[in-house]
């Protein structure tokens, strides 16, 4: 990972050596172990601060709408480069203020799979690309990376961009990946009762801290819909049906938009695996657009945003 982190850092000096960008949105070492956090850097001081590594799991396209009036270099693997795409089509940034530092991608770890490793608390990591090493007061291991990957990553299609300026490795070999859809097709198979015990008991837990929203890049709107009151949409109480109104509403909105980047299910405190209704809807896209996925070129815009009058389906006429 240290080839990543140098030349991002080379990267972004030059670029603000020149004064093309006014900021370099990237990656910084959190407070705890298994976290970095989102870093902002204006100067050479700050740049110094950046890095890459498996623990970069915030997706920085989320940032961009907010900072739409400023030049910024943002560092971005596949996921969060096809996020940027949907952003640009849906004229939330324009392209000419971005300058994408794009990274190769090999996947992010899952922190709650590398606590089950060790017995002891989790002080350090360091990682190449195959292994992993873990220590802590007592302890030190090896695991191999591709057993702690997080579930959207094992699944991931895109590691390399697809809309940069410039690249900080060569590209890396895609994955082929089969049945990336097999949970979802089994619980389609299920009865209509076992489908609503199961979503019940996934998001039985949910204290609707709204972290998913915050954390998604598609969730920009400056009032969502769970915070309106007149009209009010969604109830806003932990009862079961306000709790999955919520969530079915919101995965609605994602619809033909989401990445798969995984932000949303990292930002839950409850662990809740959210990502199983935003899947389905994606699943059912594909299935029902010609295979379309979102952000794989600035010429295709989201099937549910777009109007076309020869539409075949009779309930348009």
């Amino acid at each position: 990972m240290q080839n990543r982190t140098d030349k991002i850092k080379e990267i972004a000096k030059r670029l603000l050596d020149e004064e093309k960008v006014d900021l370099v949105l990237g990656h910084r070492k959190g407070t705890i172990p298994l976290k970095n956090t989102p870093g902002f850097a204006y100067n050479k001081d700050e740049v110094e601060e950046l890095l890459w590594d498996g623990n970069c799991r915030s997706n920085l396209a989320t940032f961009l709408p907010r900072l739409k009036d400023k030049r910024i270099a943002v560092v971005a693997q596949g996921c969060v480069s096809r996020n940027i795409v949907g952003l640009i089509i849906e004229k939330q940034i324009p392209r000419e203020n971005l300058y994408i530092i794009g990274v190769p991608c090999i996947g992010m770890l899952d922190p709650n799979i590398l606590r089950e490793k060790v017995s002891g608390e989790i002080l350090e990591t360091k990682e190449d690309e195959t292994k992993i090493i873990l220590k802590g007061s007592g302890f030190e291991i090896s695991v191999e990376r591709e057993d702690v990957l997080r579930n959207n990553c094992k699944l991931c299609l895109h590691r390399n961009p697809t809309l940069f300026d410039e690249l900080v490795v060569d590209e890396v070999r895609e994955q082929n990946v089969s049945g990336r859809y097999d949970d979802i097709t089994a619980l389609e198979n299920k009865t209509s009762e076992e489908r609503t015990t199961y979503f019940d008991e996934l998001l039985s837990s949910c204290i609707r801290c709204y972290a998913c929203r915050d954390a998604c890049p598609l969730c920009y709107c400056p009032v969502c819909f769970v915070d309106e009151s007149n009209p009010q949409w969604c109830g806003k109480s932990t009862d079961p049906r306000d709790v999955l109104n919520y969530h079915i509403l919101r995965a609605f909105h994602c619809a033909g938009r989401c990445t798969e980047c995984g932000a949303c299910e990292d930002a839950c405190p409850m662990d809740i695996k959210v990502r199983m209704l935003t899947r389905k809807i994606e699943k059912d896209i594909q299935e029902n657009y010609d295979g379309y996925e979102a952000g794989m070129s600035l010429d295709a815009e989201p099937p549910l945003a777009t109007f076309k009058p020869n539409d075949p389906q009779s309930f348009i006429k």
